[in-house]
């Protein structure tokens, strides 16, 4: 178990009203989290490390900026061409006795990086992956799987291709907190981009998606400029921490101190999960969460780092 140290942020404005709801009417039984999937997709660079943001319309558990993922579907227990760790070995390293769900975290995982960015981890066997995922072609099948009109499973079937698990890492398991309207208990995994593919927006729902330097997002935590690069009325004038959750800021901090993909990939993760609670400091609702110290925050003595 890593040493754990407490963690402050900011409330997301969208979380404000639930808190105080919780707060002003006292705790009550949580809702039931939706199991969720999310990859981190992730490139080298010359100016470091780079992972795939995208814009959240509406008001999403993984944050207005987050990485590619969502919710579990039923679709997901269908019979799939596999190959890569088994079911069982996933259960394993995720530290969890219900092989049946996390195998859906994984189908799951692998279809929402689908649908959202157009990567595609599945190839005809263990040595290749699908190439040009780009076309036309491709754009109408993600769009029939993310409206539920074809399932995943038929769009591999067809064109004889096969999940490649091998390809995609465990990182850690994140809760919703407890007073959210919304909560998703999400598996974060992470993957680097096949060769020959490369991601785009899905056309029909693509606000804002790219590249982004994890050094640079997290050394300009304290300006604006990421929301207002994307210009949507819930980013304009809000800093990082506003705009993602806590496990999101957490992991950014974490690539921005690895060096390079193969560092950060390669670093031995528990099973631990993670979850952030409600607690007023100063006045002010924040999220603290019990999290592993990194090197963006720093710890002054006797007092908790705070992200703002």
């Amino acid at each position: 178990m890593p040493h754990l140290a407490r963690r402050l942020f900011v409330l997301p404005p969208d979380l404000e009203g639930a808190a105080r709801s919780w707060l002003e009417n006292g705790e009550r039984t949580p809702r039931a989290p939706r199991h969720a999937s999310s990859v981190i997709l992730l490139r080298d660079s010359p100016t470091g490390l780079e992972t795939w943001l995208g814009y959240r319309p509406g008001t999403s558990p993984l944050g207005v900026l987050a990485f590619p993922g969502g919710s579990l579907e039923e679709s997901d227990d269908a019979a799939i061409g596999w190959l890569g760790p088994t079911p069982q070995h996933w259960a394993e390293k995720l530290g969890s006795s219900d092989v049946g769900l996390v195998r859906r975290h994984v189908v799951g995982a692998i279809r929402e990086l689908f649908e959202e960015t157009g990567i595609l981890l599945a190839g005809p066997d263990l040595s290749s992956t699908v190439e040009g995922t780009t076309s036309a072609e491709w754009m109408r099948a993600r769009e029939a799987v993310a409206d539920q009109e074809k399932s995943f499973a038929d769009v591999l079937a067809r064109r004889g291709l096969l999940l490649r698990t091998d390809l995609l890492k465990p990182l850690v398991n994140w809760l919703s907190p407890d007073f959210s309207h919304r909560r998703f208990n999400t598996r974060y995994f992470a993957a680097t981009v096949p060769m020959n593919q490369q991601p785009s927006m899905l056309a029909s729902k693509g606000v804002w998606a790219r590249w982004v330097c994890v050094r640079n997002v997290v050394a300009e935590r304290d300006t604006t400029a990421l929301g207002d690069e994307v210009g949507q009325p819930n980013t304009v004038g809000l800093k990082l921490g506003q705009l993602l959750v806590p496990g999101s800021e957490i992991m950014l901090e974490k690539m921005a101190a690895a060096n390079g993909c193969i560092a950060y990939l390669s670093h031995k993760r528990t099973a631990h999960p993670y979850q952030p609670t409600l607690v007023e400091e100063g006045g002010q609702l924040m999220l603290q969460v019990e999290a592993a110290k990194t090197v963006a925050a720093k710890t002054v003595a006797g007092e908790p780092p705070r992200l703002r």
